[in-house]
């Protein structure tokens, strides 16, 4: 099979495409051919080894994918060859990789290959940060920073099934528009200066909960535009930085600063508990009230040009690498 593979993780131009045996699944696998990889921002960090999680060499990049069963180990029950599914892989640069049965999920009949490839990662984050951890209410202002990108995009349809009014920031005209057509009701740009007196033109009253996948130079001001008993969730550091923030706000708006790891939540913690909310988020998009977006789409030769676009932040939701047709 063809795959995408580096030996050392230096730059981007070390990733080479590459022939490799076809993998055999083992009890309780399931071989998927590969259909679309969905590439995050955390995903060319590691593929680069700027991640907190080093991967090991060779590395093949890619661990969400949507395509068809292949094969199935022994044990695997309820799952059938043909199936359109989306699963955790180790490696989805590649046209086949092996995925733990219970990480496959079959896909609803509306759902294409491209926007389940992007799915799960984000939009689990996205339900778990704000109905788990920010305890998000019907009626409060929901501020998602980043919010044309893959996560924050998330973020803002599920903020918006919960019942919230969502504000998106983002940093284009262009991005702006995409936010607003996938459901916010007024968006922001991102430049520091004077941008508390904008947000409070368009929420005189403040803000209840803070999605914020950046942690750049807007974390001290949409903090300090909280509500009494507000929620700032820390979602990652797109913005390369770790900024500070002075312990006297939470104490003075009886606010809260809230971590949100989805890698720990659905591999160490509540694996059972983010398998139900992707079960929950998979009945929202059969029945029509979630449509996902799909970002860039990149063909099977431009495998570094899609990391580069998913290292790079421009994109309008999630970067999908297309491995096979669909």
């Amino acid at each position: 099979m063809r795959a995408i593979q580096a030996s050392d993780l230096s730059s981007i131009e070390s990733y080479r495409q590459v022939e490799l045996p076809l993998p055999s699944p083992g009890p309780g696998e399931v071989r998927i051919k590969i259909a679309a990889c969905g590439v995050g921002y955390v995903d060319a960090l590691v593929a680069l080894g700027r991640y907190q999680v080093k991967p090991t060499l060779p590395h093949v990049p890619g661990g969400e994918v949507a395509g068809w069963i292949d094969a199935l180990g022994d044990s695997v029950e309820g799952l059938v060859v043909g199936a359109r599914v989306l699963a955790q892989v180790a490696g989805g640069f590649a046209q086949y990789a092996l995925a733990p049965a219970a990480s496959v999920r079959v896909l609803p009949d509306r759902m294409t290959m491209a926007q389940a490839a992007g799915f799960r990662i984000n939009y689990v984050t996205a339900l778990h940060a704000l109905r788990d951890r920010a305890h998000l209410k019907s009626g409060e202002t929901l501020l998602v920073i980043g919010a044309a990108g893959g996560t924050g995009l998330a973020a803002v349809q599920v903020g918006k099934r919960l019942g919230a009014r969502v504000i998106g920031v983002a940093s284009t005209e262009a991005k702006r528009a995409a936010v607003l057509r996938h459901g916010a009701d007024a968006t922001l740009d991102r430049e520091p200066e004077g941008w508390r007196e904008r947000l409070k033109a368009v929420a005189p009253d403040g803000i209840d909960v803070v999605f914020d996948p950046v942690s750049g130079p807007l974390l001290q001001p949409a903090f300090r535009s909280l509500r009494w008993g507000g929620r700032h969730l820390v979602i990652g550091f797109a913005s390369g930085a770790i900024p500070a923030l002075p312990v006297n706000l939470p104490l003075l708006k009886g606010a809260a600063l809230v971590g949100v790891d989805y890698r720990q939540f659905a591999a160490v913690f509540e694996s059972a508990c983010a398998g139900q909310e992707l079960g929950e988020l998979l009945d929202w998009v059969a029945d029509g009230r979630l449509d996902p977006p799909v970002g860039r789409v990149f063909s099977f030769g431009r495998y570094r040009e899609a990391l580069a676009f998913a290292l790079s932040g421009e994109g309008i939701g999630k970067t999908i690498f297309e491995v096979a047709d669909s």
